[in-house]
């Protein structure tokens, strides 16, 4: 690496690091950093380059983490001109591996299978194939046949609600209140209510393909149906009387992907009677709410994350101790932005042919942290740390519910550990949001607690509104993810819902309104896509075109940070 050169060339906003600066040591450093800074495994190399009308200059290329080989920046300077960087992402970071080449001037090289192939980005310094993919519309734009893709800025979609919502946040004084109240005059709106119908017949559940543990329920309701009028996913057998009640049902065209539904008022009774210390008990409204959940066989998909256009954002959150904020620091992991990096709230075009399901993130960073309790006084107010790509933008921390995978495909959930620091070379993604609902089979020990949880709500503590959660479940040698939407809860009914389904471990995603609970799955016959959604009023989130639907998160960008679920390559 030729570090004077790399010196000369990043400069306003774009500096690497100093001259003989190790990158561990800028990575944990208190202090105003970049992006590249806080990537402590990143390897950077640098060569003079030539264009063929004789321009002469700099070209230089990050690989963010060369373990998880998906995330590039190239940074071109020409001449005395300004440093440009360009995002690119590695199509097939399993195999292969980009490079600069001195005897390459003119681009990248692309090694693959043990051979090298160059590929011409900047032959000109005026018009070249940088740029071109710069001016398209595409958030992903194919380079070098297809090899690598320019990450292109993209305007996500912005709902109805989160725009007015962004409008009081910023404009009104006492504008959280306000939001807050309106949190719980809507709280109740999307609850749902089943009928429960004596079994005429025996109603098929899941077929083979060996379903998750089904919950436990009280044997007094073992007879009985529970019907519902809003599941918007087909089942492979069509229910026309209604589902027994935590059973599992085969979802159609995805082998691995299954349905349940249940009230918690139909849980067994040594379920709602254990670990009352950690539970509130339910009221009538919430004990009687419906609940979706879907779960996926782990050995039939993996997952995948993506950073929405805007969300979660990487700066302080307005939701914490003011004497946790360092004023001399942007953000608490010392960033205020991760430009040149780009999210583009969408799908990668290489992985959208195997997608079957798309799913909500967590929490904005606007609540992303702790305004009460003991995490409130730690490590800047404990913001939820958030990982794409083997790319940090903000740094996982102790004490807070983690789901993450590894570069191997590998899921785990668990409540982070300094320890668990030492997984960071091998974390492909990982999201936080808050604190444990169920631990190792059990409720958290924060789950009846509003503040110290920040479970988010009212100032009055008032919890009951439509959530998102995720859990992990193992039934014998299977292990599935099970993503669960309460439309109307709180955090104590979704804890007692996961330890009926015998989950081992669950944390909470969003919440309040069906665009921040929203889950699509996708059922392909020949060149159709059918989009169905766990809940059906959902499918206000899809757009059209020509007359097509054009979905959320799959179709176009959206704003906010979201999950994937792809089949695994065999």
């Amino acid at each position: 690496m030729n570090r004077p050169a790399l010196c000369s060339l990043f400069f306003s906003g774009l500096l690497i690091s100093a001259a003989g600066q190790d990158p561990r040591s800028e990575y944990e450093a208190e202090a105003p950093k970049t992006i590249f800074q806080l990537q402590q495994f990143r390897e950077t190399s640098s060569i003079q380059i030539r264009a063929k009308s004789g321009d002469q200059g700099t070209a230089a290329l990050i690989n963010l983490n060369p373990a998880i080989n998906s995330w590039y920046v190239l940074v071109l300077r020409w001449g005395s001109g300004p440093a440009l960087s360009y995002h690119l992402e590695n199509a097939h970071p399993g195999g292969r591996k980009l490079l600069l080449d001195a005897k390459c001037p003119f681009g990248l090289v692309i090694e693959e299978g043990g051979h090298r192939s160059s590929c011409e980005l900047f032959a000109s310094a005026a018009a070249n194939a940088l740029d071109r993919g710069r001016s398209s519309p595409r958030a992903y734009y194919p380079l070098c046949d297809g090899r690598i893709y320019l990450r292109n800025p993209a305007s996500g979609h912005n709902t109805t609600l989160e725009a007015a919502t962004e409008f009081l946040r910023e404009h009104l004084w006492g504008s959280e209140k306000i939001i807050a109240i309106g949190h719980v005059l809507m709280g109740d709106v999307n609850r749902e209510t089943g009928s429960l119908e004596t079994e005429g017949r025996s109603i098929p559940t899941a077929p083979g393909g060996n379903p998750p543990a089904s919950a436990s329920v009280d044997p007094k309701f073992s007879d009985r149906l529970l019907t519902s009028a809003n599941l918007g996913i087909v089942l492979e057998q069509p229910v026309k009387s209604g589902m027994r009640p935590g059973a599992w049902y085969a979802a159609n065209g995805n082998p691995g992907v299954f349905v349940s539904i249940v009230q918690p008022n139909l849980i067994a009774a040594e379920i709602l009677e254990s670990y009352q210390t950690r539970v509130n008990r339910l009221d009538s409204v919430e004990a009687s709410a419906l609940c979706y959940l879907v779960a996926f066989d782990l050995d039939r998909f993996e997952i995948g994350y993506e950073l929405g256009t805007e969300h979660p954002k990487v700066g302080w959150s307005d939701h914490m101790l003011a004497q946790q904020r360092d004023s001399k620091l942007p953000g608490p992991d010392g960033i205020g932005t991760f430009s040149p990096l780009v999210a583009t709230g969408m799908v990668s075009p290489e992985y959208a042919p195997k997608t079957v399901a798309t799913f909500i993130g967590g929490f904005k960073r606007m609540h992303g942290a702790f305004k009460y309790g003991d995490l409130a006084l730690k490590n800047h107010g404990s913001h939820y740390g958030f990982i794409e790509q083997g790319v940090v933008f903000s740094k996982l921390q102790p004490e807070l519910s983690t789901v993450y995978i590894l570069n191997n495909g590998w899921l785990g959930m668990k409540t982070w550990t300094e320890s668990d620091n030492q997984l960071l070379p091998q974390i492909r993604h990982a999201r936080q949001n808050g604190v444990p609902v169920v631990e190792s089979g059990i409720p958290g020990t924060l789950v009846n607690r509003w503040g110290a949880g920040n479970w988010s709500g009212s100032e009055d503590m008032k919890l009951r509104t439509m959530r998102a959660a995720l859990a992990l479940q193992r039934s014998g040698r299977k292990r599935f993810l099970i993503y669960a939407v309460f439309s109307d809860a709180t955090p104590s009914a979704m804890a007692r819902v996961f330890q009926a389904y015998h989950c081992d471990d669950a944390m909470l995603l969003d919440m309040n309104a069906l665009e921040h609970t929203y889950l699509a799955l996708y059922r392909r016959a020949g060149s159709q896509l059918f989009v169905d959604h766990l809940v059906k009023g959902m499918d206000v989130l899809e757009k059209s075109a020509s007359g097509e639907v054009v979905p959320r998160f799959l179709g176009y960008a959206d704003n906010r940070d979201f999950f994937y679920v792809m089949r695994r390559e065999k």
